[in-house]
């Protein structure tokens, strides 16, 4: 960490920001809390951050403790990056920085979410006083072919990778189709008729499902 800014100040908001307050680090820490990715994923989920910043994030993070790299077994054996511990107990810190910034107005050209980002989107706005009936039930959702397992719960919404072996209701759409139908006003049965999202199980859970995640107002 040599070399690096440094508020200079003891306080503890200032130190966390000593170590996770460069520009994108934030959001490297939020594109590994559901899990190990490759350097070639977090480029996926961050297009617009250049390898080297990449590079330079990842290598600050780990110097301080929060990211680590690690290798997969075989057959895969790819190099990896994941939070630490004192890197996952970011979590409650990003989910409360997306509820704050939530209440902020969409940018003029705001593209889709990448998957990861959605899925916390997800997270960080679920309304558990909408959610009778639904508590306990889980969910399948698959983003771009990626599986996640969601349970609503009376506080909050479990998320974690992978596929359920029963879920209530199986929703699957690309990030842009889902964004659209939760935040942008497009109305499910258009979205379901042009077939950019699709819905197995239990559709009438499904649409329940669909309306926990209202942005709060701004």
């Amino acid at each position: 960490m040599a070399g690096k800014r440094t508020y200079g100040d003891p306080c503890g908001i200032a130190r966390a920001l000593d170590v996770i307050g460069e520009r994108w680090a934030v959001l490297v820490v939020r594109e590994l809390l559901l899990g190990p990715k490759r350097f070639t994923d977090l480029r996926a989920g961050l297009p617009h951050l250049g390898p080297d910043i990449l590079s330079q994030r990842l290598r600050e993070l780990e110097q301080a403790g929060v990211v680590r790299r690690d290798q997969l077994p075989p057959p895969a054996a790819s190099r990896v990056y994941e939070l630490t511990d004192w890197g996952r107990e970011l979590e409650p810190v990003v989910l409360g920085l997306g509820r704050w910034g939530s209440r902020a107005p969409f940018p003029d050209a705001h593209g889709a979410l990448g998957v990861d980002a959605l899925m916390l989107a997800l997270k960080t706005l679920y309304d558990p006083t909408l959610a009778d009936g639904l508590t306990g039930k889980t969910f399948e959702v698959r983003l771009s072919g990626q599986p996640f397992a969601v349970c609503a719960t009376e506080r909050q919404l479990g998320v974690s990778r992978g596929s359920v072996p029963d879920p209530i209701a199986t929703i699957a759409a690309d990030p842009e189709a889902l964004q659209a139908i939760l935040w942008h006003g497009r109305p499910l049965r258009d979205a379901l008729r042009g077939e950019r999202l699709t819905i197995g199980g239990d559709r009438k859970a499904a649409g329940r499902f669909l309306r926990l995640f209202p942005l709060p107002a701004r």
